[in-house]
């Protein structure tokens, strides 16, 4: 018979999270993670349902019926949306501009979908002239754009232009918003997005495990009328439908913590006011923006479509990010990431999201980068940068 194994009680260290993702998790969120379990088909988790429902429809700036939290992370809303409304021998048209893009089109393929991509460098937005194009060329039925890149710190502008094209074209659109939901604007309705989903654990600060998913009418009217099912059972929404529409029909046993976060996480986004939110985390990212910037080190992104939640910080000249890094962690606790594919060892990726965009987030980011460059004797500026943070966060 195997022995017990002997381990230690639970005892992860205070990280503060300022990286890509997960964000810090607010005090309220985790103490409703610990409240106590009810059925996932017990009366009053229905009503818990039904609230988290409401709030997410605000999150997202929609009034579609079919909002839901996906059981999963980040991923499996993603896999939900493009698995569902991409059918075998469908046209998929994906970005080329970043990692999640790259994502998108490896979801799309395996879905039965005929990928073909739209171009923009790593960095920069997709341009609308060039959707036209591809529209034009490819006639696709699913058009699929990533809001904010979390790989490069680029935020897709031009949203409302992109969505009439390919409405035009008769395509669906389906908007990756895992890094802008609760953090940067988003206005699913206005935008006519036709599906978007997201994950819990960047602006929204809560745990992963419970994932934001929209789609509208004829978003649904597609994913109802396929003539294939699709691929994942699990993730089936004509079958999620039963559990998170009308009827309330079981379908799996839902991950009650998890919701119950969420509705917490959605609480305080709706007593904050989603612009007031979206307003906080540009202030505070900006006074991280003036404070790199001091230090010569600058952004990848242009202003233009830089992304608040997601700071894409150039690495100084001769300096091994991944020593930043592992300086930064060790010496104050404080995560942050490299750079992803095109990008790896071009830039730090550092997160300013929900309930870490505070002023004392920010000012730790700034010293603690100053200390590691300066450990590493890097040419910055770093006292410029201290002062400039400071500078940036008094008049915020």
């Amino acid at each position: 018979m195997t022995d017990a194994p002997d381990v230690d009680e639970l005892t992860p260290p205070q990280r503060t999270l300022m990286g890509p993702g997960p964000s810090p998790v607010h005090p309220r969120v985790l103490k409703a993670m610990s409240t106590p379990l009810v059925g996932h088909l017990d009366p009053s988790f229905i009503e818990i349902m039904d609230e988290t429902q409401e709030l997410l429809r605000y999150a997202f700036q929609t009034d579609n019926k079919w909002t839901i939290p996906v059981s999963g992370t980040g991923s499996a809303a993603m896999e939900a949306a493009i698995g569902n409304l991409v059918e075998p021998g469908d046209t998929f048209l994906a970005p080329t501009n970043g990692y999640f893009g790259d994502r998108m089109a490896e979801m799309a393929r395996r879905a039965g979908g005929d990928v073909v991509r739209v171009g923009a460098p790593w960095g920069e937005p997709l341009d609308p002239n060039d959707v036209g194009d591809a529209m034009a060329e490819f006639d696709p039925d699913v058009f699929g754009f990533v809001h904010a890149e979390t790989s490069t710190g680029a935020k897709q502008t031009n949203v409302p232009e992109l969505t009439d094209i390919a409405h035009d074209h008769d395509a669906l659109v389906v908007a990756d918003t895992v890094t802008s939901i609760g953090g940067v604007e988003l206005r699913v309705d206005d935008w006519n997005v036709d599906a978007a989903y997201a994950g819990p654990q960047k602006c929204l600060s809560c745990p992963p495990g419970a994932s934001p998913l929209t789609l509208n009418d004829r978003a649904m009217e597609k994913v109802l009328d396929r003539e294939e099912k699709p691929r994942s059972w699990y993730l089936d929404l004509s079958l999620l439908e039963g559990y998170w529409g009308d009827e309330r029909a079981y379908h799996h046993t839902a991950p009650v913590s998890n919701v119950y976060a969420l509705r917490e996480a959605l609480r305080l986004v709706a007593e904050e006011g989603i612009e007031a939110r979206w307003e906080r985390h540009e202030r505070m990212a900006g006074a991280l923006k003036a404070g790199v910037e001091a230090m010569g080190l600058g952004l990848n992104p242009e202003d233009d479509y830089w992304l608040p939640s997601l700071n894409a910080v150039r690495v100084p000249d001769g300096v091994d990010d991944g020593a930043v890094i592992d300086y930064v962690l060790e010496h104050y606790d404080l995560e942050i990431a490299s750079g992803l594919g095109d990008l790896a060892g071009d830039v730090f990726r550092i997160g300013c999201m929900g309930h870490g965009a505070r002023p004392e987030n920010v000012t730790l980011v700034v010293a603690a980068l100053a200390d590691a460059f300066e450990s590493l004797d890097a040419d910055v500026d770093a006292d410029a940068g201290l002062r400039a943070t400071r500078a940036a966060l008094r008049e915020a």
